[in-house]
């Protein structure tokens, strides 16, 4: 019975990977009653995706689909009555088309969403105020210009201007996959709901939002909606890394106050408790060392301010909410290759601060909490993102089944994680996807899969573009090593590699191979190591340290090769902080970090993927390695993508990069090599 039932089941692979329902961030309704979020559905045989808002009942029942006239319906948020539900879309309405994402609001009960506003540079995030009539969101504008039909204006000659060229004396201009818009930065406006009217709260001032990705942690609103709160970079000259201070605007008399600014210290996504005696924040000594942790501390309405998480060894990620009583909060935070949401109950009366798991990952990528009820959008290797509602005892009780059906129908590896003895004799995380039906007495082939970052980590988490069940489905063992320098382990662990990039990490890799190696399931004549980002700096840094013979290919994706090269990225004020130096302060530093130092070592057959929209590694990067293995006759293949960036995005090119990848490992399996023909000899 068990084997027939197996009989039926059918193969993950990337066809059912994409036909998959993406499940965004939710909001919850002010009672508690109903959940708000978006569900992206990709089409591949279109190419395209369309992401609509469905709402959930916090006691269970089948969603209803509150959108379908947009294409990108997303991030909503209820209004504080509960009487509306704003999010962001592009749409055309009353024969408008909207050329920028716009605000819109709609009523819980269906109808017609409505445009609220037209702002000609769009809208990239927003918080409703406590008043439930205004709404502030954020907008890329010509700091230099007043009033909305200048900014319309500077747009429409924008637009219509016929040079392509890029201009900027900045020194932070790009970032991930975009060039900032030319000219512009990031405002808070503020919008009427009801009539449209718009307001430029910075407007004549120098005051601009971070420009790395503004979103709605970025600001909070006092529970009065007298006074706004935002992180700000105070340096003159904007640059990635730079310390941020926090600022508060006291809107009836449009008045700027610092509340914190200090060289040594980053602060940012501030929240203003209920009460709005207190304001939570993120904070960081960056000046102690760049890798320090963003830890929970807490302003108080004298001035004072404190880490209140200093002894906790986690760092706490935004968004931060206080609980109804003012008295802890909640938060995300990493804690060995997971990532739960915690309660952080706040020293009171000299009592000691305590931190608790409120719902343990898996991976909590989200959540939302009103009424007393919390809503947790989570995921794990076994499933992706799915909305539950904690109950009475914190456990989840789901409330959604957007891609039941079709997990139903395929047989998903089992997953699990180990640890081993890694570099200075530390216990190292590795995380572990089987085939489907894995018998231990058979062989497999190994796979690592070697996360970016570095300081990230891999954990029991879903992940859409290098999916460990695809890759577990193929018939490999797929390990993720959580190497020296990756984030979750603690402080110490994660800043290991600092000024030595590729030594640790090497000797974890190695250990772990090591370790897999000795299972009597593990084939050790297929053996691969593959990886993106830094994990691509990795299998690039193996190939010149490594025995050729131990791994039988690689996989290098957005890779980073030469560190000099690398000053073309859009993060290059890090590079000292991470190596030790500047490539012109100290070359040979720089140099004994680099992979390509170490060229004329490689002869490990690769297969190297890029794209040419990749700031964050420029596609330099994987062409140069490319063109080297070529040089020294090296097996190497390229798949470059010149609309992609540092992510593989588009359905169709997912299915391309699968496919490149599994062809690229079985050409370099023994198993599934053409074996040469024998030669003909003549007759004597």
């Amino acid at each position: 019975m068990a084997k027939s039932k197996a009989a039926k089941m059918s193969t993950f692979d990337v066809q059912a990977l994409w036909q998959m329902q993406r499940v965004g961030a939710p909001s919850l309704s002010p009672d508690g009653a109903q959940v708000v979020a978006g569900v992206t559905q990709y089409s591949m045989d279109s190419n395209k995706s369309q992401s609509s808002l469905y709402l959930l009942s916090t006691f269970g029942g089948e969603p209803r689909r509150l959108t379908s006239a947009g294409d990108k319906d997303g991030a909503p948020q209820w209004s504080p009555s509960g009487e509306q539900i704003a999010f962001i879309a592009k749409r055309e309405q009353e024969g408008r088309k909207d050329e920028a994402p716009q605000l819109y609001v709609i009523a819980p009960d269906g109808g017609e969403a409505r445009r609220v506003c037209e702002i000609a540079t769009g809208v990239e995030a927003f918080k409703w105020f406590p008043d439930g009539r205004r709404i502030a969101c954020i907008s890329w504008v010509w700091p230099e210009l007043k009033g909305q039909k200048a900014q319309a204006q500077a747009m429409a000659a924008f637009k219509a201007r016929k040079e392509t060229g890029y201009v900027t004396s900045e020194a932070f201009y790009r970032y991930w996959d975009r060039n900032l818009p030319m000219g512009r930065v990031a405002h808070l406006l503020i919008v009427d709901v009801r009539s449209g009217k718009v307001q430029d709260l910075f407007e004549g001032s120098d005051f601009e939002l971070s420009r790395a990705d503004p979103d709605a942690h970025s600001f909070d609103i006092s529970p009065d909606g007298r006074r706004i709160v935002f992180a700000f970079d105070p340096a003159a000259e904007k640059k990635v890394g730079n310390n941020l201070a926090l600022v508060e605007l006291e809107l009836k008399r449009k008045s700027f106050r610092t509340l914190l600014q200090d060289p040594a210290w980053s602060f940012q996504a501030p929240r203003y408790s209920h009460a709005g005696q207190h304001l939570a924040f993120l904070s960081s000594h960056k000046g102690l060392k760049h890798t320090m942790p963003w830890q929970l501390a807490v302003l108080d309405t004298h001035g004072h301010w404190a880490v209140v998480s200093e002894h906790w060894d986690r760092e706490v990620a935004a968004p931060l909410q206080w609980a109804d009583d003012d008295a802890s909060l909640l938060f995300c935070a990493e804690e060995t290759g997971r990532r739960h949401l915690w309660r952080f109950t706040l020293p009171i009366a000299g009592a000691l601060p305590q931190a608790r798991v409120e719902f343990e990952g898996g991976h909590t990528a989200s959540f939302a909490s009103a009424a007393g009820v919390i809503v947790v959008n989570h995921d794990s290797a076994r499933f992706p993102a799915r909305l539950s509602v904690l109950d009475e005892l914190q456990l989840p009780q789901r409330i959604e089944s957007f891609n039941q059906d079709l997990l139903a129908t395929c047989d998903m590896p089992a997953a699990e994680e180990v640890f081993f003895k890694g570099a200075q004799g530390d216990s190292v995380q590795m995380w572990l996807s089987y085939p489907p039906d894995f018998d231990a007495k058979k062989k497999y082939p190994l796979m690592h899969v070697i996360h970016g970052g570095p300081h990230t980590a891999a954990g029991d988490v879903w992940h859409w573009r290098w999916n460990t069940q695809v890759f577990a489905a193929q018939g490999y063992v797929v390990a993720q090593v959580n190497y020296h320098g990756s984030s979750s382990f603690g402080h110490a662990f994660a800043d290991a590699i600092t000024h030595r990039w590729g030594e640790l990490e090497l000797q974890d890799i190695e250990a772990a191979t090591d370790h897999l190696l000795r299972q009597p399931w593990a084939d050790k004549q297929r053996v691969f190591a593959t990886g993106g980002s830094y994990g691509g700096y990795m299998v690039a840094w193996m190939n010149g340290h490594v025995e050729p013979g131990r791994y039988q290919a690689y996989v290098c994706h957005a890779g980073c090769f030469d560190w000099q090269a690398m000053f073309a990225d859009d993060a290059y004020t890090w590079h000292a902080k991470e190596l030790g130096a500047n490539y012109w302060d100290d070359p040979a530093k720089i140099a004994a970090q680099s992979p390509h130092s170490f060229a004329q070592h490689m002869h490990t057959p690769t297969l190297v993927i890029h794209g040419a929209q990749d700031f964050r590694v420029p596609d330099a990067q994987g062409l140069a390695y490319y063109n080297t293995l070529k040089a020294r006759g090296v097996d190497a293949r390229l798949l470059w993508f010149p609309d992609e960036n540092h992510w593989v995005l588009q359905a169709q090119n997912s299915r391309l990069w699968y496919g490149e990848f599994f062809d690229w490992l079985k050409k370099h399996d023994p198993q599934h090599a053409k074996p040469s023909k024998p030669s003909k000899r003549k007759k004597n």
